[in-house]
């Protein structure tokens, strides 16, 4: 008899606990739904006010210059002009900028270029798009040289954005991908040229966390620079010259297939080769 009621007892005294937790627990949601809650929240944002002040600043910079090349260039039908989201929209704007193009070649293309080094140094997206309408509207040669001109000038204006800015916004955004690159970055010091090539080349980090994160990670410019230059070459050749058969392009993913893919490793593995093969010496 003692023993059962002993258990009686247990029980209530555990009912009653788990009524004085769920109570706690919904005192905690209620203050997580507070205006205070989230204002706390909002005030963990990385940047102080004066670095986004200088955020701010760098964008209308940038924003000024190119609303007045906007204003330097011939007139067109700007309804029919957008920045393209699909390929249906790419297929529209190619046909809409073909005339202006061959009537104002020179204008056009300070046009685009200061669009896309924009887009590329504020991480906007939709850069793919501009690539394949340079292979669309200048072919294979004069296409390629733009977009890697391009990509390069974007991303190292994001390299010194990200070195002025970035730092507490990368750590806040890509806590473990930050560490894992920190780590990888500290262990191919000697070759890092080529590991820099490699993540160029293949997509094994995208290009707007590289961008950002070279700067906090002590990469130096030359070798951000170099890499950029050279291991974007392979991926913007794919993107241009699937520009020139826009009819035939159904969506953005059939540019990059499993044998694009392994062609992109292949070329990747080449450039990280002399540093495989100076470790196997040294186990040797």
């Amino acid at each position: 008899m003692a023993s059962a009621r002993n258990l009686v007892v247990e029980i209530a005294a555990g009912n009653e606990r788990g009524k004085v937790l769920t109570m706690r627990d919904e005192e905690k949601a209620k203050e997580d739904d507070s205006p205070s809650a989230k204002r706390s929240k909002f005030e963990r944002f990385p940047l102080t006010r004066w670095e986004l002040a200088a955020a701010l600043g760098v964008f209308l910079v940038f924003s000024t210059g190119l609303f007045c090349i906007y204003l330097t260039m011939p007139a067109a039908d700007y309804g029919k002009l957008k920045l393209p989201r699909s390929i249906s929209d790419l297929r529209l704007l190619k046909d809409n900028l073909a005339t202006y193009v061959s009537e104002y070649p020179a204008q056009f293309i300070l046009g685009y270029c200061s669009t896309y080094i924009f887009m590329q140094t504020f991480m906007i997206p939709g850069t793919i798009f501009m690539s394949l309408l340079a292979g669309a509207l200048f072919g294979i040669v004069r296409g390629l040289f733009l977009v890697v001109f391009n990509a390069t000038a974007g991303a190292s204006s994001c390299f010194f954005l990200s070195k002025l800015i970035g730092r507490p916004l990368v750590n806040w955004l890509w806590p473990e991908k930050m560490r894992f690159f920190q780590s990888e970055i500290a262990k191919r010091k000697e070759k890092l040229l080529n590991y820099m090539l490699f993540l160029r080349v293949t997509p094994t980090l995208p290009n707007l966390f590289i961008n950002l994160a070279s700067p906090i990670v002590d990469i130096p410019f030359h070798i951000f620079f170099l890499a950029t230059l050279l291991g974007l070459i392979p991926a913007s050749y794919i993107t241009v010259k699937a520009g020139l058969a826009l009819g035939d392009l159904k969506s953005v993913k059939d540019l990059y297939d499993f044998k694009t893919l392994s062609v992109l490793f292949l070329i990747g593995s080449i450039s990280i080769f002399p540093t495989l093969l100076k470790r196997k010496r040294i186990y040797e």
